[in-house]
């Protein structure tokens, strides 16, 4: 890396952490600025405005997320323990793997009336996610190892969208209660579709 990529990436590191905690419009440059210890005209010389670094911010969030659950789900050998894992994963929302909380839903629910960029990046996100889920149950079914008869788009939305929202009500709640009955609800359906 060069100096000034080297820069760049520090103010990312610095950034994204704050933009996923307060938020894109919450987020002032002057938060980042506190963050960095860098001046406007050096932050402005690597992001030519808030939104290209909110929106790098939002990437980079999105990057160590995927590499983090990528790597919990590669630990899984049969394609039960890797719904499992990935279910594992999200099961504590209060401890979350990315600081400030799911990037999806954070990103996802400010964007959706705001800002098409972020929510398009957000929606691939997800689609993404859902073709994760969908590839683990299509190899599990091939393989023996589930029923022949299970949908595995349709239960890699119903799991993707019940983890999301076992998210939310974590964070709000201060709890992990609601999360817990889902990753349990989750693990018996995979159970009952596992041969």
């Amino acid at each position: 890396m060069t100096k000034g990529e080297e820069t760049r990436q520090f103010i990312l590191e610095k950034a994204a952490p704050i933009f996923n905690t307060k938020g894109i419009a919450a987020t002032s440059m002057s938060d980042i600025m506190e963050a960095t210890k860098l001046s406007k005209g050096s932050m402005y010389v690597h992001f030519e405005n808030k939104e290209v670094l909110a929106c790098a911010a939002v990437d980079h969030n999105m990057k160590i997320l995927s590499s983090k659950l990528e790597n919990k789900v590669n630990s899984g050998s049969t394609s039960q323990e890797k719904l499992f894992a990935y279910i594992d994963f999200f099961s504590n929302p209060l401890a979350s793997p990315v600081t400030g909380g799911c990037p999806l839903l954070n990103f996802g629910t400010e964007a959706d009336d705001t800002n098409p960029i972020v929510k398009e990046k957000v929606n691939n996100a997800i689609k993404r996610g859902q073709q994760l889920l969908t590839s683990i149950i299509e190899k599990g079914i091939t393989d023996g190892e589930f029923k022949s008869e299970w949908n595995a788009a349709e239960f890699a939305t119903m799991l993707f969208a019940m983890l999301e929202g076992g998210h939310l009500m974590s964070r709000v709640s201060g709890s992990n209660d609601k999360m817990k009955v889902i990753t349990q609800a989750l693990k018996k359906i995979i159970i009952q579709n596992s041969i």
